[in-house]
């Protein structure tokens, strides 16, 4: 839209399909989003409008919620779906805080894509081969990359906490600051388009597959949660003596009962399944513990004021708004039915069979197709849709033969 239309108030309309448009570009039969396809209005949230400051000619991006022409938010809306979320939780007097730790590759350019990613070249003229995880050394080049991304992440006002170097070959990640839900759901969809459009501009790309590599770790989108009171900003995660609350244990057993039945919500692509049976740090269970990253929940070791609950399920590839209401959602329900969480678990451990998750997109699918939970925390129409977009996706996948198929069963008598 040109810039005169957007300061006239001229409305911005789009196809309800859309929203259910497949990753490949395609679209569910239109049953799914309304024989008609009629139009919604995107209205853009005044908080959330920025001058992109990669951008050689002058351009400004608006975040936008996606409405019925009637005023209501489309069901088929992530970024709606979190703000009822929001609400329902503002009904309790309850506001949650959330932060998110983004994984990410930077790669050199890569225009075959039956070929591997590979690392940049870097000051010294090699490639990095996996020994800087954690390290201060900057031989691997991206220095000039990194100040830009720094910088438009000033201009679009993304408070950074940490950043380092993560244990992949050319793997960082960055931790953005706790605040509100919509907030950060917003900040990290915008970072992510920050670090591909910066990328590009310097012969890079960005990955935020799950699992780009084999035999490297994978990019996750770790989710901190923590619950105040509206008014006093008070964690009610812990009492006044600086113990574990009731609301606490109840949370986490609504996400005990839940991420099964929303695997899909947080690992929504074929990738995603190649980071999950990674047996280290990428934990595919619903356990939950103190300071164990085998486990699918971890509670931070942290002061009480502090006293949080990590969703170590979502990777990088999730929908943040997504991701994030359907923790949110699960940890609501966990308190609305008090639900207690299992026994922490600590060390190695076996995970049971009732906390274990789905481990293919298939079966991932399946599970939400059945689950009643998620019907009603996000509504039929909004889970029917979403399957058919992912099944579309699953069906083109298993549409082509792999490399490994090749090579290794061509031989097969």
């Amino acid at each position: 839209m040109t810039a005169e239309g957007f300061l006239e108030g001229r409305r911005l309309q789009m196809a309800r399909g859309v929203l259910l448009q497949c990753i490949m570009g395609g679209y569910p039969p239109a049953r799914f989003y309304g024989s008609d396809d009629g139009d919604l209005a995107l209205n853009a949230d005044p908080r959330q409008i920025h001058r992109l400051p990669w951008s050689e000619t002058p351009r400004a991006l608006a975040i936008c919620d996606a409405d019925e022409l009637s005023g209501e938010s489309s069901r088929l809306s992530t970024r709606g779906q979190l703000k009822q979320v929001i609400a329902r939780y503002a009904a309790l007097g309850l506001a949650p805080v959330v932060a998110t730790e983004l994984e990410f590759f930077v790669f050199a350019a890569n225009d075959d894509p039956a070929q591997p990613f590979r690392p940049p070249v870097g000051l010294d003229g090699r490639r990095e081969e996996g020994y800087s995880a954690f390290s201060v050394s900057s031989n691997n080049g991206l220095r000039p990359f990194f100040k830009e991304v720094y910088e438009g992440m000033a201009a679009l006002g993304l408070p950074r906490d940490t950043f380092m170097h993560e244990m992949g070959v050319s793997q960082f990640e960055i931790n953005l600051l706790h605040g509100d839900p919509l907030l950060l759901a917003d900040q990290t969809f915008l970072f992510k388009h920050l670090l591909k459009e910066v990328a590009l501009k310097h012969g890079l790309i960005v990955v935020c597959m799950a699992k780009p590599l084999a035999h490297t770790p994978g990019s996750s989108m770790h989710i901190h949660q923590s619950l105040v009171e509206m008014g006093n900003g008070r964690n009610v995660f812990s009492d006044d003596a600086g113990q574990p609350t009731a609301m606490f244990r109840h949370f986490i057993g609504g996400l005990q009962a839940g991420l099964a039945d929303f695997t899909a919500l947080f690992a929504p692509n074929v990738n995603s399944y190649q980071r999950l049976c990674h047996p280290y740090a990428s934990p595919n269970n619903a356990c939950w513990s103190h300071d164990n990253r085998a486990a699918g929940l971890r509670i931070p070791a942290s002061s009480p004021v502090a006293r949080r609950v990590e969703n170590r399920l979502p990777g990088a590839d999730a929908n943040p708004y997504l991701a994030i209401a359907a923790s949110l959602a699960a940890g609501l329900r966990g308190i609305e039915n008090e639900l207690e969480p299992t026994a922490a678990i600590q060390g190695e451990f076996e995970v049971p069979d009732n906390l274990s998750l789905p481990c293919t997109l298939h079966a991932a699918l399946e599970r939400l197709k059945r689950s009643q939970l998620a019907r009603e925390l996000f509504g039929n129409e909004f889970i029917e849709g979403y399957i058919a977009s992912k099944t579309m996706e699953l069906t083109s996948f298993f549409d082509e033969i792999t490399p490994w198929e090749r090579r290794v069963l061509a031989a097969q008598a």
